[in-house]
């Protein structure tokens, strides 16, 4: 399907749109299309025409964010070592859960408002279930934890670190933390130990 592209100063307009939006989530503030209206100076209707629903905005917010993960993923698949990309893998995805605040709302939202953001969580849990799965075959996984664990227990560093991280910056030392704990915990023990 091709699209029509923007006239420049619709282009604007959207671009401002988001920009408000990813100011707002970054603030701890729930996106509502008549704040980033009112935020953005436009008009409630041209936020509108570009964005019919919250929902749609704040996955375009989290957008850049998924596609980065998708993309740090798919490059581990190209690293030899297996646990050395799963661990890669998993430290770069509970960094964007701690850090971008558009993140865990959309990817735990159950149905998406954008096909693009169907697509990329797809693609985030094709990759990571590549990267786990060659990990196992490496026999450097323990036999008992699965890919299916996987997520609840990032979520569950995620959330912690939120609760219990002071800023930024400690919770993302906190999520290493946590995440170094998980990993000492699921990884094999070596042959022989």
């Amino acid at each position: 399907m091709t699209t029509t592209p923007l006239r420049r100063d619709a282009a604007r307009n959207r671009d401002r749109i988001v920009a408000v939006a990813r100011s707002l989530v970054d603030e701890g503030t729930a996106v509502q299309l008549n704040d980033v209206a009112r935020h953005a100076g436009l008009g409630v209707g041209t936020v509108y025409r570009h964005f019919p629903t919250a929902e749609a905005l704040l996955e375009t917010v989290a957008t850049p964010c998924l596609e980065a993960l998708v993309a740090h993923g798919e490059r581990a698949l190209g690293d030899a070592d297996p646990w050395r990309a799963l661990e890669g893998f998993l430290r770069r995805t509970v960094e964007a859960q701690v850090t971008d605040a558009s993140l865990p709302p959309v990817a735990a939202a159950p149905v998406d408002a954008l096909p693009r953001t169907s697509e990329l969580k797809r693609a985030l849990r094709s990759v990571g279930t590549a990267l786990f799965d060659r990990a196992r075959e490496a026999g450097v996984v323990r036999p008992d934890v699965t890919d299916a664990d996987l997520v609840p227990l990032m979520c569950g560093i995620a959330y912690a670190a939120q609760v219990h991280g002071v800023g930024p910056e400690d919770r993302t030392a906190t999520a290493h933390r946590y995440l170094a704990t998980l990993l000492g915990g699921m990884r094999a023990a070596a042959p022989g130990a």
